[in-house]
Order: C-alpha cells, then sequence, then structure tokens
C-alpha cells in the first residue's frame, strides 16, 4: 500500500502542552476586530517565544516538502504483516476530537447559555433528566458534570463535592427554563465579575445593590459581563490607516500569509487510463442487448424485488422485461393523442415518476422509451403539492418540454387528487398527462410492428436530474453512445460476465443505482427498496448470503446501518462477494464505514480487497472505481493528509500530531479510455501542481453531454480546455469537470478530499461540509441529536462564506445537555479545522426536509434558514469568532476646525459655517408680560372646545377662563395660603380644566406644573375632585403614599369671591412655569421658563403659522410638556385663534376622532404626534372609502405638523400622506417641527416658505460625522427629511461637540440654538444645575465668542437649499439625526439606534418593533414578536446578519420579547434606557434571549 508520511520530530511533551494551550487560546480570541492574517501573525509569535533548545530548523521546511508520485523515498509500503500503522486507523478523527476538546476543557471558559421562556422550552420526559446526588448516571455524564462544573465555577477544583453540589443546586434553581448551567453561571459571575468601564444610571427606576457597578441581583447583566469576560482579548497593535477620502470604509481583505503553504511541485501531466478493449460479442446499443437477452434467455431473471418483510416481491425475466419495453414503446408512439397530431413522437421529452420500491415497472418505462426513441427524464413522486425541491423539479420539466409522465398504477392512485379525482398541477409544474405504464394497462401492438433498433449514436438516450448547490435543478443530457460506452467501461473496471447476481441498494432511477443495473451484461439485480432497509438495516448483506451475489452497490450509510444492526448474527456468509461498490467513495469520510465494516465483517468471510470505493458525478458519470484485486496483490492507496494544507488547496502529509488530519483513501484509477487530469477550481482551468489540490476533469465519450437548454453553463463544465502554464491546451477533445475536488496519487491512484458542491470559502481558506459534518459527529456523547440528520452550509454575510451548522434534536435531550454538546461541537471544530462557526442550529426531530431517500434537503434547509421559517429549538451564534473582515476601528483624528484656523468672512477651512436664522420677531411694545396678558384677555373672542367621544364636552371662552382663573387664584390665597414664586402640581386629565388651573396659578404669582414632580418640592397640589378621592383610595395608598405629598385641592368646588388683587410680576424674566418632561434617554427633566420668554414664544408661533383670531386650530397632543402644553394652553391666549381641543387617549377607542374634527370644524391647521399618526396609518388603513363616504374631506387642511423631539420618520409621515391622500390631504400638507429641552419649539413648518425638502445622505460617512449628499436609491443612502422651518428670532449654528468649534455645512454636529424663548435653565432639587450650565450658557471656541448659545444635545446638519423663503433669501433646511447621549459609539464610530432599527425590522415579517441600545460595549437588540413563540429563534440570525451586513457591528445580545414591551413615552419615541434598565433588572420577560458569542 502507497502510504503518504515523512519523518517525525517529536517534541518534549510539556512545550506541546504550551504551545497547544497557547494556540487554543488564540483559537478562541478571535475577536471581531482582528483580522485572520493577524491572527496568525500573533499565532507564529507565541510559538517563537516558546521555540524549543535543540529543535531541528529544517522540520518546516520538511513539512512543506511537496508530495509528488516521482519522491518515491518519501511514501513507505506498509508491512505485510497483520500489525497496523496506527496512523493510518479511519477512527483517528474521533481521538482528535477527544484530544481537541480534552485540551479546550483546561481553559476553563463558560459560555453564557441562552435565556428560554418556560412555554418555548421542548417539553421533555423525566426520565431524561438525571436526578441530583444519584451515583447511577448514564455513559458520558461524570465527565460531562465535570466539565459543566469547571465551565461554572472558573476553577480547576475537581473534587466530586463541588461538582455533585454545584449540579444539584443548579438543578434545583432551574426556573423558566432558562437551564441550569445558565442561572447558576450568572450567580456566580455576577459576585467576581468587575466592571471599570462603564456605569449604570438609573433614573426614576428602581435601583438593585451593585458590586462594583455591575447588579448582583440581575442574571441578566451577569450574563452579559460573562460574555463580555468571554471575548475579552490581548492588547491590539496600533491599526493602519485604511479610510479612503473619510467616507468609504473598507473591508479588511484576507492578505495571503506569507508563511501559509504553497504548491511546490512539477506541474501535472494528464493521466491516462487503459484502453477500453472492445469485445467482439459486446451489443452495439443497450436496446440490441435487451433484445439479445430477451430472446435468446427470456427466462432468465433480470430482476428481483423485496417487499418490507424481505421476501421476494415478484421477479421479471429478461423476456418479460423485452415484451413488456416493446408494449410501452408502442403505446407512447401510437395510443397518445391521434394519429396526425400524436401527444408524443421521438425525440421528445418524457418524465418517469415511480417510486422507490418499485423497480421494476421503472425499468419497463425507461426501456420501452429507449425503443420508441423517446428521452426519459427519471423524477421522483411528488408526494404534496409543497414537496421539498418539487417546484425545481417543475422548472426542469417545463424547461424539457414534458407534456407526458409516465407512472405506475400504484403510484397514480397514491398521488394527490382533488375533490373531483383529478391530479393538481404541482407547483411550479407544467400541465402534464399521466400515463399508467403498466402492462394490464396497454393495448398490445400488432405483430408485424417492431421496434427500430439503431446503433447507439448521438442521440439524447436520457436527462439525469441533479440538484445544485443553490437548490436550482438542472437537466443533464446522456447520449446513447455515451450510455453504452460508460457500459463498457464498467464491465471491463468490474470484470462482469454474463449472469452474475448484484444486490442494489441504491436508487435505481440515477447514478450508480442505474449504471450497474443495466441489460448489458444479463446481470440478476436484487433491488433492496429503502423502506425495507429503515424496517431491516440488515437486509441486504442477507441477500447477499441468500443468492450468494458476486457484487453489491451500496453507500456507507448502509454500511453504518448494518454494523448497528448485525448483533452477531451466525449465519451471514459474505465469501461469494467479490466486490462490494461504495457508491460514495468520493466522500473521503466513508473510509471509517468500510474500516468499521471489514473489520465486523472479515470473519464473516469478507475478504479486504472486495471493498471498492467509487467516485461518480451526473456530469461525468463514473469518475473513477477501485477495481476488484486478487487476494495477495497490492492493497490499495491511503494517505493521512494535513487538513490546515488541503485548506490552502496543497497537500501535505500530516508528520506531527493526529489533531488536523483527513485520511483519504484511494477510488481507483482512470476509467478505460478516458483520460484526466486536475484543474484549478477558480477560473481559467490551468492545471494543478502535483502536491495541489484541483477539480478532477475527464475526457472520454462516457460522460454528461450538456446542461440541457443551458449553453452557457454547458461551455463552463462540459466543454472544458484545461491549459498547462504556457497556455497550451492538453488535448484538442475537451474535457468536462466533474465537480469533485481530489489529486492523483502515486501510482495513478485517484483521490478524492470532497466536491465543489461541498466546498466552502471562508476567509480564503477552502473547508468541505463532510468534514464539518465529521467533526461534528465525533463529538460524544451523540445522544442528544440525531446521527445522519446533521446539515452544514455556507450562507454569504458581509462579503464572505460563514459556516452555518443545523442538526436535529432528539425529543428526550435537555436544554443544558444540547447546549452543552453545541458548545463542544464548536470547540472541536475549531480546534480541528482552525474555522469558527457562525451559526449553530437544533431543530426538532423529523423537522428538517428530507430527500426522497432520507437524506436532507440541504438547499432547502438552507432556504429555509434564511427566512426565518426553520423553527429551531436552539440556537448559538458566534460572530464574534467568524467575521474577521470587519472595517478597522476608526482612529480618531483631532477636530480639523480650531483656533488656528484662517476665517474669511462665512468661510471655515473652505466650507461655510453652517449656521442660519429665522425671520426677525420684532419689537414687542410692552415689557411687562402679565400686563400684556390680562390687557388682552378681555378683548380677544377665544373659544376653546374640548372633544371627548366625537362631540364637544364643554368649551370655554376668554371673559370665563378669566372669571374661573380668578377663582382659583382665590383659592390658592385662601386654602393654600401660598406666596409668590411657590410651586403648584397641576394633576389634571386633558381638558379645559387644566387650562384654567395653569391660569390660576399665574393670576396667584405660583408657579404652576403640568406634570408630576419627581420631588415633594410643591407645595401644594391642584387637581379635580374624581383625582382627589382617588389618590385617597385603598388601592392609590398600596402604590402612593399620599400622607406625605402637599396639599390637595379640589378645584371643582371653587368659592365664589374673587382675589384682593391679581399678581403682577416686578420682572418680566421672572420664574413663569416649569415645563417637565422624560427625554428620548430616559431622563426627567425640567426646564423654567420665565415670562419673557413665553411671550416670545407664542408670539413666535403665530408669526410662523398665521394664527390670527379667525383661524381654528385642531390640536391632538399630550398637553403636559413641551410645544403640545403651549399649544394647549398658551397659543390661543395669546393669540386668539379658536382651539379645538382632541385628547390623544380618546383616538385609541375611536381613532377617526380627530380626521373627523379636522373635517367638520375645517381646520386648515392641526397638530399631532407620531403616536396619533401612527394609530390614524394602522387604524384607519382599511376604512378610508368608508370615510369618504360619510364626507370625511382633509383638502382644506394647509399644515399637519407632527410635533416631535427626534429625527423625522419620513416612512411614516410618507404613508400617513398617500393613505390620506385619497380624503383630500395634500402631500405637502404634512410637516414636522424639531423641539428639545433647551427649546421647546426650534423648528416649525408654518404656512408660508418653500415645502420641506428631502435629502439622500451617505449611512457610513454619517458615521464619521461627514455630511455626503448622495442619489435616492444609492447603496447605504439614508433620507432625511427637513424638520420645519427656523422659527423667528431663533438662530442655529452647528458646532463641534467636544472642540465647541462651529463647523461647516459638510459637518455633522451639534445643533446650538440663540433665541428669545430659550428655557433658562433646569429645575432640580439635587443642586447640580451647574453640571448642566453649559447646556443654556455655551460659547464658541472661535468665530462669534459673544453670543450665548443653548446646547440642544441633537447632532444635526444644516444645507443651504436652491429655494427661496419669503424674504427672498436662499433658504436654509435643518435636518435632524439624533440625539447625542442616545448615539453609540462603537468601533470608534458614531451610530443611530433608529438606523440600526430600521434594519432590523425589515428582516422579518414578525418583527414589529425593535430598538438597540448599549451594555458594557456589547451592541444589545431587542425586537417584538408578532408570532407564535416558535419563530422566536428564528429571527436570531437574522438580526445578527442585517447589522452586519448593513452597518458592520456584531450583535452581542438578542433578545425577542412580546409586544408592547419596548416603552414608549406620549410622543410616540422609544424610551430606550428604560428598556436597558429593565432588561438589566429582568423585568422584561422575554420569550428568548441569544448571547452572541
Amino acid at each position: 500500500c502507497f502510504s503518504f508520511a515523512i519523518k517525525e520530530k517529536i517534541h518534549p511533551v510539556p512545550i506541546i502542552e504550551r504551545i497547544w494551550k497557547v494556540s487554543l487560546f488564540l483559537c478562541l480570541s478571535l475577536a471581531g476586530d482582528i483580522t485572520q492574517k493577524g491572527y496568525e501573525k500573533k499565532r507564529s509569535n507565541y510559538n517563537l517565544n516558546l521555540s524549543v533548545p535543540g529543535m531541528d530548523p529544517s522540520m518546516g521546511q520538511e513539512r512543506r516538502t511537496p508530495v509528488t508520485p516521482s519522491s518515491s523515498s518519501r511514501y513507505h509500503r506498509r508491512r505485510s504483516s497483520g500489525s497496523r500503522d496506527e496512523r493510518y486507523r479511519s477512527d483517528v478523527h474521533t481521538e482528535a476530537v477527544q484530544a481537541a476538546l480534552a485540551k479546550h476543557k483546561e481553559r476553563k471558559m463558560a459560555v453564557p447559555m441562552p435565556s428560554k421562556r418556560r412555554s418555548l422550552v421542548v417539553q421533555t420526559s423525566m426520565d431524561a433528566y438525571t436526578p441530583p446526588g444519584t451515583s447511577s448516571s448514564r455513559e458520558g455524564s461524570i465527565s460531562m458534570e465535570h466539565w459543566i462544573s469547571r465551565a461554572i465555577h472558573g476553577t480547576s477544583s475537581t473534587t466530586t463535592t463541588t461538582s455533585s453540589t454545584a449540579s444539584s443546586s443548579s438543578s434545583s434553581t432551574r426556573s423558566g427554563g432558562s437551564g441550569a448551567a445558565g442561572g447558576r453561571l450568572a450567580d456566580v459571575l455576577a459576585q467576581h465579575v468587575h466592571i471599570s468601564d462603564c456605569t449604570l444610571k438609573c433614573v426614576s427606576v428602581c435601583v438593585f445593590p451593585c458590586s462594583a457597578g455591575v447588579p448582583v441581583s440581575s442574571r441578566v447583566s451577569a450574563k452579559i459581563q460573562q460574555l463580555v469576560n468571554t471575548l475579552k482579548r490581548p492588547k491590539r497593535p496600533p491599526l493602519r490607516e485604511f479610510f479612503v477620502d473619510d467616507f468609504e470604509e473598507l473591508l479588511e481583505v484576507q492578505q495571503p500569509d506569507p508563511n501559509q503553504p504553497k504548491a511546490e511541485g512539477a506541474q501535472m501531466v494528464a493521466m491516462r487510463g487503459e484502453q477500453l478493449g472492445v469485445v467482439t460479442n459486446w451489443p452495439p446499443s443497450l436496446e440490441a442487448a435487451l433484445q439479445r437477452w430477451g430472446t435468446i434467455s427470456p427466462k432468465a431473471p433480470c430482476l428481483t424485488t423485496m417487499d418490507t418483510n424481505g421476501k421476494p416481491l415478484y421477479v421479471l425475466t429478461y423476456g418479460k422485461l423485452w415484451s413488456r419495453s416493446v408494449k410501452v414503446a408502442y403505446n407512447l408512439l401510437h395510443k397518445l393523442g391521434t394519429k396526425q397530431e400524436p401527444l408524443v413522437r421521438p425525440g421528445d421529452r418524457v418524465a418517469l415518476v415511480f417510486p422507490n420500491n418499485d423497480p421494476g415497472a421503472f425499468m419497463t418505462a425507461f426501456y420501452g422509451c429507449l425503443l420508441a426513441e423517446v428521452v426519459p427524464v427519471p423524477i421522483e413522486v411528488p408526494l404534496t403539492r409543497k414537496d421539498a425541491g418539487s417546484q425545481q423539479i417543475g422548472f426542469l420539466l417545463g424547461s424539457c418540454g414534458v407534456t407526458v409522465a409516465l407512472t405506475s398504477d400504484a403510484c397514480h392512485k397514491g398521488l394527490p387528487k382533488s375533490p373531483t379525482g383529478e391530479i393538481p398541477q404541482f407547483k411550479g409544474w407544467p400541465k402534464v398527462l399521466w400515463f399508467v405504464a403498466e402492462s394490464k394497462h396497454l393495448s398490445k401492438p400488432p405483430r408485424d410492428w417492431f421496434p427500430h433498433i439503431k446503433d447507439a449514436n448521438q442521440d439524447t438516450a436520457y436527462i439525469e436530474y441533479k440538484t445544485c448547490k443553490d437548490g436550482s435543478v438542472l437537466g443533464v443530457t446522456v447520449m446513447r453512445i455515451a450510455m453504452l460506452t460508460h457500459c463498457q467501461a464498467l464491465t471491463q473496471s468490474c470484470s462482469y460476465t454474463e449472469a452474475e447476481t448484484i444486490v442494489n441498494v441504491l436508487d435505481f432511477k440515477k447514478d450508480v443505482g442505474l449504471w450497474h443495473a443495466s441489460v448489458m451484461n444479463m446481470m440478476h439485480v436484487i433491488s433492496i427498496p429503502y423502506a425495507l432497509m429503515k424496517v431491516n438495516p440488515l437486509s441486504w448483506i442477507q441477500k447477499v448470503c441468500q443468492y450468494k451475489a458476486k457484487v453489491a452497490c451500496a453507500k456507507s450509510r448502509d454500511m453504518h446501518w448494518a454494523l448497528v444492526a448485525h448483533r452477531d448474527q451466525r449465519d451471514i456468509n459474505l465469501s461469494s462477494l467479490r466486490m462490494l461498490v461504495v457508491a460514495d467513495g468520493s466522500n473521503p469520510w466513508s473510509i471509517s464505514s468500510c474500516d468499521a465494516f471489514l473489520n465486523v465483517f472479515q470473519t464473516k468471510g469478507l475478504k479486504p480487497e472486495v471493498i471498492c470505493p467509487c467516485a461518480s458525478s451526473p456530469e461525468a458519470l463514473t469518475v473513477a472505481i477501485r477495481r476488484p484485486v486478487e487476494e495477495g496483490s497490492t492493497p490499495p492507496g491511503r494517505g493521512v493528509l494535513s487538513m490546515q494544507g488541503l485548506s490552502h488547496g496543497v497537500i501535505r502529509v500530516d508528520s506531527e500530531e493526529k489533531l488536523s488530519v483527513l485520511t483519504l483513501q484511494d477510488v481507483g484509477s482512470v476509467m478505460p479510455g478516458a483520460m484526466m487530469c486536475v484543474v484549478k477550481p477558480e477560473g481559467v482551468p490551468l492545471l494543478c501542481k502535483t502536491d495541489e489540490i484541483g477539480e478532477l476533469c475527464v475526457c472520454t465519450v462516457a460522460t454528461g453531454t450538456s446542461y440541457y437548454g443551458l449553453a452557457g453553463m454547458t461551455k463552463n463544465t462540459f466543454e472544458v480546455f484545461p491549459m498547462s502554464n504556457n497556455g497550451a491546451p492538453v488535448s484538442e477533445f475537451p474535457f468536462t469537470r466533474t465537480g469533485l475536488l481530489g489529486f492523483i496519487g502515486p501510482a495513478g491512484l485517484i483521490f478524492v478530499a470532497g466536491k465543489m458542491d461541498g466546498l466552502m470559502v471562508v476567509g480564503g481558506r477552502r473547508h468541505n461540509a463532510d468534514d464539518i459534518v465529521a467533526t461534528a459527529l465525533a463529538v460524544e456523547p451523540m445522544k442528544f441529536v440525531y446521527r445522519g440528520r446533521i446539515a452544514v452550509f455556507s450562507i454569504t454575510v458581509l462579503h464572505d462564506e460563514r459556516i452555518v451548522v443545523v442538526a436535529e434534536q432528539r425529543p428526550d435531550s435537555t436544554e443544558e445537555d444540547s447546549f452543552q454538546w453545541m458548545s463542544r461541537v464548536l470547540q472541536a471544530i475549531d480546534g480541528i479545522h482552525q474555522v469558527g462557526v457562525y451559526c449553530l442550529a437544533l431543530v426538532p426531530s423529523n423537522t428538517l426536509p428530507k430527500t426522497p431517500l432520507g437524506g436532507i434537503h440541504l438547499s432547502e434547509t438552507k432556504q429555509l434558514f434564511l427566512e426565518g421559517s426553520l423553527h429551531p429549538c436552539n440556537v448559538l451564534m458566534c460572530p464574534h469568532t467568524c467575521v474577521t473582515n470587519l472595517p478597522k476601528p476608526r482612529q480618531k483624528q483631532p477636530g480639523r476646525i480650531g483656533p488656528a484656523s484662517v476665517m474669511v468672512g462665512n468661510l471655515v477651512s473652505g466650507k461655510r459655517i453652517a449656521q442660519a436664522s429665522g425671520r426677525d420677531l420684532g419689537q414687542i411694545e410692552d415689557n411687562d408680560q402679565a400686563r400684556k396678558h390680562l390687557a388682552r384677555l378681555f378683548q380677544v373672542t377665544l373659544v376653546i372646545y374640548l372633544l371627548i367621544h366625537g362631540t364637544i364636552a364643554s368649551s370655554l371662552t376668554c371673559v370665563q377662563l378669566h372669571k374661573r382663573a380668578e377663582k382659583i387664584a382665590a383659592m390658592l390665597a385662601e386654602r393654600g395660603h401660598l406666596q409668590d414664586g411657590d410651586h403648584v402640581a397641576l394633576v389634571y386629565p386633558p381638558g379645559i380644566d387644566l387650562i384654567v388651573a395653569f391660569y390660576g396659578c399665574l393670576y396667584a404669582g405660583c408657579v404652576p406644573i403640568t406634570v408630576r414632580p419627581p420631588h415633594l418640592r410643591s407645595v401644594c397640589v391642584m387637581t379635580t375632585q374624581l383625582i382627589s378621592k382617588l389618590l385617597r383610595s385603598k388601592e392609590a395608598l398600596a402604590a402612593v403614599d399620599v400622607r406625605t405629598w402637599p396639599p390637595v385641592l379640589d378645584t371643582d368646588d371653587l368659592p365664589k369671591k374673587k382675589p384682593p388683587l391679581l399678581y403682577k410680576p416686578s420682572n418680566p424674566d421672572t420664574l413663569a412655569y416649569l415645563d417637565f418632561s422624560v427625554s428620548t434617554t430616559g431622563m426627567l427633566a425640567g426646564v423654567k421658563m420665565s415670562h419673557t420668554a413665553t411671550s416670545a414664544f407664542c408670539r413666535s408661533i403665530k408669526l410662523q403659522c398665521e394664527l390670527y383670531p379667525s383661524r381654528e386650530v385642531a390640536i391632538c397632543l399630550d398637553p403636559y410638556c413641551g410645544l403640545g402644553f403651549v399649544l394647549w394652553c398658551l397659543c390661543s391666549v395669546y393669540s386668539g385663534h379658536q382651539s379645538i381641543l382632541i385628547p390623544p387617549s380618546e383616538l385609541e377607542v375611536n381613532p377617526a376622532l380627530w380626521l373627523s374634527a379636522v373635517s367638520q370644524y375645517k381646520v386648515r391647521d392641526t397638530f399631532c404626534s407620531y403616536s396619533v399618526m401612527e394609530l390614524c396609518t394602522k387604524g384607519l388603513g382599511l376604512q378610508t372609502d368608508s370615510l369618504k363616504s360619510r364626507g370625511l374631506d382633509l383638502s382644506r387642511v394647509r399644515t399637519c405638523v407632527v410635533v416631535a423631539e427626534e429625527r423625522p420618520r419620513i416612512a411614516l409621515t410618507q404613508s400617513f400622506s398617500k393613505l390620506f391622500k385619497d380624503l383630500g390631504l395634500h402631500p405637502r400638507a404634512v410637516s414636522t417641527s424639531f423641539g428639545c429641552r433647551v427649546n421647546l419649539a426650534i423648528c416649525l413648518q408654518g404656512t408660508s416658505g418653500p415645502d420641506p425638502t428631502t435629502v439622500y445622505v451617505d449611512m457610513r460617512a454619517l458615521r464619521h460625522d461627514r455630511v455626503r449628499l448622495v442619489e435616492r436609491g444609492s447603496p447605504h443612502s439614508l433620507p432625511l427629511m427637513e424638520s420645519g422651518k427656523i422659527l423667528p428670532g431663533v438662530r442655529i449654528i452647528i458646532a463641534n461637540p467636544e472642540t465647541k468649534g462651529p463647523m461647516g455645512e459638510s459637518h455633522l454636529g451639534e445643533i446650538w440654538v440663540h433665541s428669545g424663548h430659550n428655557a433658562s435653565g433646569y429645575f432640580t432639587v439635587y443642586g447640580d444645575e451647574a453640571l448642566q450650565s453649559d447646556h443654556f450658557n455655551s460659547r464658541l471656541s472661535f468665530g462669534d465668542t459673544q453670543t450665548v448659545w443653548a446646547r440642544t444635545g441633537y447632532l444635526g446638519f444644516l444645507r443651504r437649499t436652491e429655494l427661496t423663503d419669503a424674504s427672498g433669501e436662499r433658504h436654509d433646511a435643518l435636518y435632524v439625526v439624533g440625539a447625542l447621549e442616545e448615539a453609540m459609539e462603537l468601533r470608534g464610530m458614531r451610530y443611530h439606534p433608529i438606523d440600526i432599527e430600521t434594519s432590523v425590522i425589515r428582516t422579518h415579517k414578525s418583527i414589529t418593533e425593535c430598538a438597540v441600545f448599549t451594555w458594557t460595549n456589547l451592541l444589545v437588540v431587542v425586537v417584538e414578536l408578532d408570532g407564535s413563540e416558535q419563530e422566536a429563534l428564528d429571527l436570531v440570525p437574522l438580526v445578527t446578519n442585517v447589522v452586519l451586513e448593513e452597518h458592520y457591528l456584531i450583535v452581542g445580545v438578542v433578545v425577542v420579547v412580546d409586544i408592547g414591551v419596548i416603552p414608549i413615552n406620549s410622543r410616540g419615541e422609544k424610551q430606550r434606557m428604560h428598556l436597558r434598565d429593565g432588561f438589566l433588572a429582568d423585568q422584561l420577560d422575554p420569550i428568548y434571549v441569544a448571547y452572541n458569542m
């Protein structure tokens, strides 16, 4: 036997262990930022530091020595004695996996287990659990518990006491299905973890005890910290500059490692097979062979079919096969259609649809088609209309022009039927006529009719379907001459003689099962159906004994099943077998089944030389087959190759250890009459070197000819001309690509290392799916998943392939067991293949889509995974380990604009300074704001209407307001004994009482607060009688201790007398009211509004919106803070217009209330919030026609302004405009406003001026604080809508939030505002106003350093448009991008949550809402699921993928929650910080929490 080996060097054991520890540590220390090149560099550095004194430096060169047939000195023959070389055992891989896992075990790595809601946990029997404290345990459970214990405690202690205690306590504390290990891990780690670089802000929520900043009582935060610890990395070297033009982010391109193995052998030479010897009595065609045997030996058995009990069902003789085939041929040509218009003509394609248990009917139909010169297309039986792959099969039939489908009687009856009894048209299928091809249903041909039997020619004989990697189905056409030549080559290779008996376990419709069962040699085929194999896996071996079969055709899977089921059956004798064809010999891992099968059955008469692996493909038919050799001759070849070398495409004999090796057996030599070469898999078909892996190509008549109807793909596969380095073609005849990866070894033996379809190129290295499956199968114990139900495929994420492993989980396995098995699989694949698995998913048993013979339908599984329809029960994502091609983190450069910059006019660093202002506010005649209010109160004809349930609940004129406000002022003085400047909390529902109470406070000189304050500094609380009773109820006392509150005054019963004197402020800058609001960052902040600011505010809005007394304004906003309060309580009094007030809560009952009021009162100006707009869009989306029929008309609306403190939601406003366009709403009417805490309204669209503009900016540039305009639809484009026109009296400048310098128009910066209606400061009782003093009193670091600005805390930019405003000046538009506090600094770039959330919501139809935040530098994504809980785990890979693809970020934690869990304030803005606090306090009751590794 030829074997690959070189001289070995022995390392001292301690050094080897140290090298392994460092190596494995680096394997698991691959961060998202580190590249593969950097990883290899680090690894080499570590190895250099641990060099062994006295080690031969030439060892590395020796290892890289190429394997060439000429270098025979490097091969040694195995000794002929009975001793086996340990290095060539096929079970070495299992030992390698266990060794790799043992190394990982020493690392004490604890992996956080995902949290799962109890209802989502797979229901398991109690028998599956090992009771704590019991000594009896399942096989392998002791070591597993020990592993779990060490993971939990993070210690090397191995005492059984600790282990049992940990396991029992963890078992007893399982709750909510979150897993024993998971809960215990969290508790232990929570006590030992320290966070130094992050602090938790808990504002107005329960603060839990912390240890160094980490909530001890929080299971979730402990798991996150555990994840952080797992992902901690060694300090990285400084990174080179990689940004181009400040905008473009370049993904890290994998640079080839100079130390990686390279092919060094000579260029290979094409290998020729032996001459195809033409025997004189060989028939000129297969039809002629059938005619010969059918007439000469009609009684000779051709086919014996077994039933599910293993008994012969029927025997088909050659005489019967001939006569029935002739009958099928006659009926096809003469009984379908009419004489003038036959349905089938010679050369037409027909489908053969036969079940896998009826080979006789198939053979009859197949040869009947050949005799009729019709082209058969064998396909699988479609069991349902939605079979896996059935649609693609239908496309093939359609492209082949198939109109007739031949089938058997039993199959025809079993096909799905419509109520009328007709067979429905299958999805994607053309309309076909179903024709039962059984003899009893056919007409006898006339005596004078005989089929025309020609010699084999260039006509198409049959079309074999092939399923591609992407799921598409191709039809490989095989010519008659190719079919005959192939049978002749097989006869010569396998030394077939007439009347041999062959046992066939394979699919008889295609591939090896079809080719070896041909009628060429009058063989007797014993067909074993798949159904019998499932019942009795040993049946095929029993039939070999019973029929004394000379040949058997099986797969390694059948051999493995026989091993499991043999149980020392004594009556088995396999001495008659001269050839066991292993059909999947092209799978390198079939060697383990072959060896194990030989070990067991050698005592039963099985000879070692009988096992004959073969390699085949649909395109090239049989590529190679090992020939049965005589006893005592040279055994076949075998090699132990380095997997790392194979991943780089080169052949290297493994000489050091057994861990990363692939043991290969040969599949024989080149077929007779063929020529073979190996070409590079990608690009031009250049010949490989002798020590290089490539795609096998064959040049012979006996291959397929084309892909039916696909000329381009045919040229690339069947018409390949391999070239040598000098550009000369190897042959004048074309070669066919086989789709197999391998090389030609010594003595012309062919070795196959994998398939092109299973090839996954990850980070420039090639891995084969079969290798990954073999490693997963070697991870013990296998009791948690099904052995044959593991699928491995790759998906493209972020411009590289990522490996996904999907396995079926046994129903009796626990969550903890499965998770630990998954963790071990990840470690094993990392250790053996040096590649990370991107996603490992476990699905419930029997749920993966199947092929007709029971295998996994790979492309369908991949499609389900990408669609989010796989419904796994366990998912483990490892993007941190796998993704090594992220852009380098941004190195922030010092601000380009500094005090030394040269300023010329409004230019700075060559760019116009981003500043703009609204029109002049004009002079206010009287500075005394209170007197002005009172003077006007009696002159305006103010009317305020409050709409409740669609009717006017109450109204208020100006005189009524004045009189009631006076009474409230009197009550405050009489009952409350309040002084000037005392704070009064107004606890009112939205309504007129709130307005009256507010002005009553002003009359009394008190400061009203229209939200419930967070402290007890208010001297008095005013409310209605109903709320007053509610506050004193027992139910309220359980939540709020009203006894500690200030006095509560009921304003329903007012005194009749007036106050002696109305309050007049001595200084207009004194405090008028406090405005409290919860910002989007979750902070409750109150700002102080003076009388001057209030007056300027009202005047500015009046001018912008042209609010005159004749106007009617509809307001659907919460009246407690911000612009909503100003519009509700102040503007109508100041401007004298009529207001229609609609509480937003009313829309939850009647979504049409707001729009109906706008239509009914012919309103021209209306204000709402995003939540109101969303309610109308969702609630009235299907009712526009009925609203129109009821006369709802929105054509009079001039401005519909959305009041918000965030970036305009352009998708919502556009959908609202489109939805109600039919009701007369003009798209230009809908606009937005922008305000914040320091200035409640900076922008408001107003009536005059240009329409709001929309621009598209490059999202990648925005992350670097740069503004780059792009065209609509450009990649990475982000639409931004103008936030309304700048209000009169307002000046805006864009400043650098760090340097406080002015910025150019092309930069993103903080919006600073200078205005008469800025708030005068924050209000707080904690005395830390100084911390935020610069929010209201900031100055630029250079330029205009005198103006005092207020910092909004929002990032945005200004853009001068081509439009002109009312004054004829060019219009400056303000675009708000997001809050500075909410922006996330990740990888040196600035991300805005809304952008990531928008991407996530698009990924799956079940995601209704999303919110993101960061915690300890991890990105946490929370999604609301609108669907069954079984869909929760589908979302984890999709969310991770989209954030990686579109934002170049790795998601740390994915949380799936119920609808409504993400908190939203009254303006419809997400409260992300409150969500974060709730998540860390474990208060969300999530459906599933996934911690990405």
